[in-house]
């Protein structure tokens, strides 16, 4: 019996493969654009208002993820070199220091160093003072601007700042920080994670709903599952389990559906004829043979009715 409902359950995927693919791919397609674009944007707007959200998960990504990154020195190399070219170039920072040195700013550093320095700093803030100096920077840095890229790139390979940066940014790390500031790190973590959840994920996933061809998707997924080992491997424990509710169903119904056949196919009274129409010498003979024939035609019937009863019950189980 176990062998006969996995040869049925091998034929109903072949016949899904080969005949009706195309319709169950349209059927599951649809299922998942309505699942991904309508049913799950209205569950996240619900799971989002709870505060418990996502709270297992983004500590275990902070904890396993970013609190124990560090950056290799093939990274840490990389990320020096687009920092000193890229984003501060010399001429950036010459720049930079033009946009600074406003004369509001030289006004205020002026009078800083020369209210608050004191001793030799007080002497040469007062009678030199740093104005002048920052004005003169400023005019070099308009007026030789070549040179002055130059003088800064110059400065930046004396202070060795590409070696000192690599260094910094191998030390860079979550675990050097205070434990109140690790947890406050991680709490601001959660929380943006789920406004942003809250706020743009249902139209997030709208838009990734209607982007998707949920058809081919739902076809590489049938695909898929066709030749995918757990189905092949799931047939033998699905045909045992059937077989085991087939043989309970044949158990407790089958002698009801015998008593329910008998008298529509009028069994009893061929019978009776039978035995009126044979003679007294050969009635013993008789009787064991019809008796032997008709009770195993009984019992052969009872257990083909019974097994394809069961056969079609297991099916319409097994396809819900």
């Amino acid at each position: 019996m176990e062998s006969a409902i996995r040869w049925l359950l091998e034929l109903a995927l072949d016949q899904i493969q080969s005949r009706t693919q195309a319709r169950t791919a349209t059927i599951v397609g649809s299922i998942l654009q309505d699942l991904f674009g309508a049913s799950l944007p209205r569950l996240l707007r619900v799971w989002a208002r709870r505060e418990d959200f996502l709270d297992e998960q983004l500590n275990q990504i902070f904890d396993q993820l970013l609190l124990e990154y560090q950056i290799s020195e093939d990274q840490a190399n990389l990320l020096t070199a687009w920092i000193l070219e890229a984003v501060f170039p010399p001429d950036k920072i010459r720049r930079t220091v033009i946009d600074f040195l406003t004369d509001r700013n030289i006004q205020v550093i002026d009078t800083i160093f020369r209210e608050r320095t004191s001793g030799t700093y007080w002497v040469v803030a007062n009678l030199f003072g740093v104005r002048n100096a920052l004005t003169r920077l400023r005019s070099y840095c308009l007026d030789e601007r070549e040179v002055s890229n130059s003088r800064i790139d110059e400065l930046v390979k004396a202070l060795n700042l590409r070696y000192r940066l690599r260094e910094w940014l191998l030390t860079l790390s979550l675990q050097n920080l205070p434990v109140a500031t690790v947890r406050q790190l991680r709490s601001s973590l959660k929380e943006s994670v789920r406004s942003y959840i809250r706020t743009h994920g249902p139209d997030l996933l709208k838009g990734i709903s209607t982007s998707v061809n949920w058809e081919s998707l739902a076809t590489q997924l049938i695909n898929r599952l066709q030749t995918s080992k757990a189905v092949s491997n799931s047939l033998e424990p699905v045909s045992m389990e059937l077989a085991l509710i087939l043989e309970r169903y044949l158990e407790r119904d089958l002698e009801n559906l015998v008593a329910q056949i008998i008298p529509i196919l009028d069994i009893d009274q061929v019978i009776i004829e039978r035995v009126n129409a044979t003679t007294p010498a050969d009635l013993e003979i008789a009787i064991q043979t019809i008796v032997r024939n008709e009770l195993q035609a009984i019992v052969n019937l009872g257990g083909i009715l019974g097994f394809a009863i069961g056969l079609m019950q297991g099916a319409i189980l097994f396809f819900r």
